[in-house]
């Protein structure tokens, strides 16, 4: 097409086009509601009674999907990799094993690359699933269980670039994963492990053990120490607050910025007053199990940036700061 007939064209007769290729789509994701049958239910019956991998093998604009189907098996609590069958001709047919299910994907079901595997994945006796928009091809009559999605129409206008059968692929590859997400019992805190840098990860996983501070970076206090000698520790320790322990070691209070103001307000002498005069003795503590996201959201609510973190036996174990759980990407 010349430059000055695309330059021509309105913005109404370019969103039509836009419009007409996501209902071309729409139609294809549609129809394989219709495609959800037996055959798809025995797929998953064969994939959740085994105890190796899905091997996922496509070519093309077929293998860039199949990656995808492979990832997603893989991050919801099926092992699964994706085999490019260019590789898999050359050596790559090793990565399979005798435990391993192949998941070949092919829009006419003859894939020329693919079709020379055929044999060698039934010398490894293994079962073979194939996704394709063609009953009557190679590929599906030499499968297992065959998933058809079943494609009329491309979207592309010419009726050859592969958009709506690789659409339609993807999403059958999506039901899958996640209809044996659901029947394995794969959890929130199952996917977080899989997702361990994510911010799902983090929130699921991330304990207050994992980021508070400790030792010498608590603030600590004698609670028949002075108010002054709480301001220099507070200061020292840049948390806002500082513990209050008694003669044999035990917490008793904390005192806070807040504290401090109060303190002043009242006129009292920071010098003569005795900190345990004006510590705050029902305060919050939280367990170093605790996540971390939990413990935020708890800040957030009571409005305070330090909570000290103890064991059942009430021992100072460390400071949660809201500072550090920011840090770490909560």
């Amino acid at each position: 097409m010349e430059l000055t007939a695309v330059n021509d064209l309105s913005t109404e007769k370019l969103c039509q086009l836009g419009k007409s290729v996501v209902r071309a789509e729409m139609q294809a994701i549609a129809a394989l509601i219709e495609r959800i049958d037996e055959n798809f239910a025995e797929a998953c019956r064969l994939i959740l009674n085994s105890d190796g991998r899905v091997v996922v093998i496509g070519m093309g604009k077929s293998g860039h999907i199949g990656g995808k189907i492979a990832a997603t098996l893989a991050s919801t609590g099926t092992p699964a990799f994706f085999l490019h069958p260019g590789e898999a001709n050359h050596g790559d047919l090793g990565m399979i094993t005798y435990r391993d299910i192949a998941l070949t994907i092919s829009n006419s079901g003859e894939t020329a690359e693919i079709v020379s595997l055929l044999p060698l994945i039934k010398n490894l006796q293994i079962p073979m699933i194939a996704i394709t928009g063609n009953s009557s091809s190679t590929m599906a009559k030499r499968a297992d269980v065959h998933l058809n999605i079943g494609v009329v129409q491309e979207a592309c206008p010419l009726g050859l670039a592969p958009t709506s059968s690789t659409t339609a692929t993807l999403v059958m590859g999506d039901a899958l994963a996640l209809t044996l997400l659901e029947a394995k019992g794969f959890t929130a805190q199952d996917y977080a492990r899989y997702h361990p840098a994510g911010n799902l990860g983090k929130r699921l996983l991330l304990r207050i053990e994992d980021v508070m501070r400790r030792d010498q970076a608590i603030p600590r206090i004698h609670f028949e120490a002075s108010v002054q000698d709480a301001l220099i520790e507070m200061t020292q320790k840049q948390l806002g607050m500082t513990s209050v322990q008694d003669a044999s070691g035990n917490l008793v209070g904390i005192y806070t910025d807040g504290d401090l103001r109060r303190t002043l307000n009242q006129g009292l002498d920071i010098h003569q007053t005795m900190i345990k005069q004006v510590m705050t003795q029902n305060y919050k503590k939280i367990s170093p199990q605790m996540l971390a996201y939990d413990a935020l959201m708890m800040m957030e609510n009571h409005k305070v940036t330090s909570i000290l973190v103890v064991d059942e036996q009430h021992t100072l174990l460390g400071v949660a700061h809201i500072h550090d759980l920011l840090n770490a990407g909560l």
